[in-house]
């Protein structure tokens, strides 16, 4: 029989243990311990059988249990302790509140947008980096006291559950998931019923989301669900998993994220009071609609025009790009956002052709007809960065189409590093050892980091031997199980529980499966990776995990051949495959390693925490120079593979890096690592370990990350917002106005007439150059534009110019025809090849870059 209605019934606490409730739907539990131990303390064999996972224990527990509980004087007093740590959390003043005091423009409120967030495994609504980050981005603004709020979509099945078949093929399934039974409450209006955005959809129809709201410490994160009554099934679907669908669906994904998302936003603050967000974040493009809703909120509200509206909208929007490939960015058909978003579906004051135009490839190379969410999200942001410095890079090159006529590194897109939170990746034994030997456990203080070498070798090699022992154990559970679903019997698997060795040198490789990852690199040469598992003085291990995207069968065959070697009977008990990498286990994996292999194609890896993780636990980095390993590695925190750069054959490629990564294990960090004092201890490895620590460990963390991103970002952006924003948006106004100005005079701007004076018939270092430039303007004022004087090394074959840099010229007086002279002197500082040039670019006071515009005039 099958049950005509479904609800879930909540546990009811009896009030002297009432807050436990309360402790258990914040998540801050989730990188705390002691509340961790406060639930596991109630029944240790249960909070293990619940997945430890506070909610789910407490509704397991039977009303006479409860009794018992809350007539346990010392467990109440517990409670009540708890209860009383968890205010004085969320009530401190803690970094940003005296960040804010000092810091004029300092934001009331920031929205932070992504599609995905990884939390804890509790709350499966991530697949990988991306909700990893933005996970720990929100944990770090809250221990920091940032004022953000997330907004995201809540999945009915999350991304899936991996596992594999007899042949080592991954499985996916997709368990539901109840929002009733997870640590999230239903926002509601003031008479109790939800909070209820509705969104127009083609013929018609509506899409209407309802919001939950999970407690993440301080910060509130608001996710979206579509499956609710009042929606057709196609409609409630729309949320039903992450990253499912096809790309309709993905549509209308990110439709609900980004308008449905300001308007969730809007209903919060006017039910709550939390002042309206100054500065938008976000998170990848998948929420680039939250720009097309707030121009139409500012064309109804201030009867702005769009251009008026959209300057308003850009100059409080953070754009986070975070993959470096474009096959990595969403891109739909104009015609079938035109379908949900133009003609009578078209947001009021949001003309068609005008939202067609954000997204449009209008650059060399692009495509005609798509619409890009990266294009638009760079179109529609004031600010932009990679996460990384490489990553920065690699991102001002594959975006400079929309900045014509500038060199890459004026592609207005900086580089904010990410970062990792550490009492949630860091496993408490650390902490312990730091409280035992220096006197402190709070790694995000940046003050005890300098100290680590006072902890004795022998507690670093024990604590360190403690964790891999823990990680063999669970990868022995694991294992276990994997084969058990694979149809494994029961009398087939002694040999599981001697697979690894605490004792052996432990490398770990864990992330997602798309081919640039190159899960399979170490397979290159079978017999040596086989010599190096099974060395009789040295041998290695390897545990490894990973999840290949549902659509992706090239993936799923690189997972395929990996498991297959590591069944083979002959290295099996060296090396394993451990299926559903999760945030769970994650918190074994990178404590138990002492190695964390990364080989990308390089340059394809935007940041990649995994190896941060590891490093705060004492594992030490084995990588290509790709994503943060390439502006952190310093020789003695780890190694470098060198790569193949400039071969273009990627099998030569695959070799040559391939057989790099052979030679650093065998001849480098095998030797190291049992290289042994007379007490047993690997003296040199414990010395790259405590460097690792006391270098990176301040680098590495997501408090470093979101503080980087208040400064740099939030800040100057809260900033521009107030300015444009001010006595009814008349900077905003003057803006646009500014711009449609420039943009139609500038074809025929030109320099007309350079003249130089001031040097020598053989200059030398010392000279002053004097440069007179005469510019037709077209109409424009002489105020409008900033000439310029660029000098710089000038190649001798091509007159190109490198490092450079630029002087603003003066303007002298206009002239009857419209030419205006601008003068200036430039001081000769190196010798070898100078050159020089003059160019002209728009300027406003309200514009963060010059190139912004991606107007340039060079002479």
């Amino acid at each position: 029989m099958k049950a005509i209605r479904r609800f879930s019934v909540r546990t009811v606490l009896p009030e002297p243990i009432a807050a436990l409730g309360e402790i258990a739907t914040n998540l801050r539990w989730s990188w705390y311990s002691p509340a961790r131990e406060l639930f596991a303390s109630i029944d240790p064999a249960r909070w293990d059988s619940v997945r430890r996972d506070p909610v789910r224990l407490l509704s397991a527990l039977s009303p006479a249990e409860l009794r018992a509980l809350a007539e346990d004087p010392a467990f109440v007093q517990r409670v009540q302790d708890a209860k009383a740590d968890l205010d004085r959390y969320l009530g401190s003043r803690q970094w940003y509140q005296e960040y804010a005091e000092r810091t004029e423009g300092a934001p009331s409120a920031i929205a932070y947008f992504s599609p995905e967030y990884g939390i804890t495994e509790v709350l499966p609504q991530y697949s990988g980096g991306l909700g990893i980050l933005a996970g720990d981005h929100l944990k770090a603004a809250s221990d920091l006291g940032v004022p953000i709020v997330g907004v995201g979509l809540f999945y009915k099945t999350g991304y899936f559950k991996q596992s594999l078949n007899a042949d080592g093929w991954q499985r996916e399934d997709y368990p539901v998931l109840d929002p009733q039974g997870l640590p999230l409450s239903l926002l509601r209006e003031d008479d109790g019923t939800p909070v209820t955005i509705t969104l127009a959809m083609p013929q018609g129809r509506e899409l209407h989301a309802h919001v939950w709201r999970a407690q993440v410490g301080r910060v509130p994160l608001l996710l979206l669900d579509s499956d609710v009554q009042g929606n057709d099934d196609a409609m409630r679907q729309v949320t039903n998993r992450l990253y499912g669908g096809g790309g309709e669906q993905r549509l209308q994904q990110e439709m609900l994220l980004g308008i449905g998302g300001v308007r969730a936003l809007r209903a919060w603050s006017r039910l709550t009071g939390a002042p309206a967000p100054e500065v938008f974040h976000t998170n990848e493009g998948h929420a680039g609609f939250l720009g097309v809703e707030r121009i139409s909120e500012l064309t109804q509200q201030g009867s702005m025009t769009f251009d008026e509206a959209m300057e308003a909208t850009k100059s409080g929007t953070v754009f986070t790009t975070h993959t470096p490939v474009p096959a990595g960015i969403d891109r739909f058909d104009a015609s079938l956002v035109e379908l949900y978003l133009g003609g009578e579906q078209a947001l009021p004051g949001v003309p068609t052709e005008r939202l067609l135009e954000l997204g449009a490839e209008t650059y060399e190379g692009g495509s005609r007809g798509v619409f890009n969410m990266a294009v638009m999200g760079l179109r529609m942001a004031e600010r932009a960065n990679g996460v990384s410095q490489l990553h920065g890079v690699v991102s001002r090159e594959m975006f400079d189409g929309l900045w014509p006529g500038f060199d890459d590194v004026e592609v207005p897109i900086t580089s904010i590093t990410n970062g990792v939170h550490a009492p949630t990746w860091v496993d408490d034994r650390v902490f312990d050892l730091a409280r035992e030997h220096i006197g402190g456990a709070d790694l995000e203080t940046g003050d005890r980091w300098s100290e680590i070498g006072a902890i004795p070798g022998d507690r670093v090699w024990a604590t360190k031997r403690e964790m891999r022992q823990q990680l063999v154990d669970e990868a022995r559970r694991r294992l276990r199980s994997s084969w058990l679903k694979r149809g494994a019997s029961e009398a087939e698997l002694g040999w599981t529980t001697s697979v690894l060795d605490p004792d052996v040198l432990t490398i770990g490789f864990a992330r997602r499966v798309p081919t640039y990852k190159r899960l399979t690199l170490m397979l290159r040469d079978p017999q040596r990776l086989k010599a190096l598992l099974t060395h009789p003085e040295r041998p290695i291990q390897l545990v490894i995990a990973g999840k290949s995207h549902p659509a992706d069968e090239t993936g799923k065959q690189l997972i395929q051949q990996m498991v297959r070697f590591a069944d083979d009977p002959e290295v099996r008990d060296r090396i394993v495959f451990l299926p559903n990498y999760d945030i769970a286990m994650a918190k074994d994996l990178y404590p138990g390693c002492d190695v964390w292999l990364n080989n990308p194609l390089r340059p394809f890896e935007a940041c990649g925490t995994s190896g941060m993780k590891a490093a705060l636990n004492g594992g030490l980095n084995l990588s290509i120079l790709d994503g943060w390993w390439d502006e952190w590695f310093d020789g003695e925190n780890g190694w470098a593979i060198p790569t193949a750069d400039g071969v273009e054959d990627p099998d030569r490629r695959d070799d040559i890096e391939a057989a790099a990564l052979y030679d650093l294990v065998e001849k480098h960090v095998a030797p190291i690592f049992y290289d042994r004092d007379e007490q047993g201890l690997p003296v040199r490895w414990l010395e790259m370990l405590r460097h690792t620590l006391s270098t990176l460990g301040p680098k590495v963390l997501a408090t470093r990350m979101v503080r980087d991103y208040t400064e740099r970002l939030y800040t100057p952006t809260a900033r521009g917002n107030a300015a444009v924003s001010a006595d009814g948006h008349a900077g905003a106004r003057d803006l646009a106005a500014y711009k449609g100005k420039v943009r139609a005079a500038w074809p025929k701007l030109s320099v007309d007439h350079v003249e130089a004076s001031g040097l020598s018939d053989d200059p030398q270092v010392g000279e002053t150059l004097h440069v007179d430039a005469y510019v037709s303007l077209d109409g424009l004022d002489p105020q409008d534009v900033d000439v310029q004087v660029v000098t710089g090394t000038a190649a001798i074959a091509t007159d190109d110019i490198s490092d450079w840099t630029a002087s603003s010229l003066s303007f002298v007086e206009r002239y009857d025809d419209g030419t205006a002279k601008y003068a200036g002197s430039v001081a000769i500082e190196t010798t070898g090849q100078f050159g020089y040039t003059v160019r002209v670019l728009p300027t406003h006071e309200h514009m963060a870059f010059q190139s912004s515009m991606g107007l340039v005039t060079n002479a």
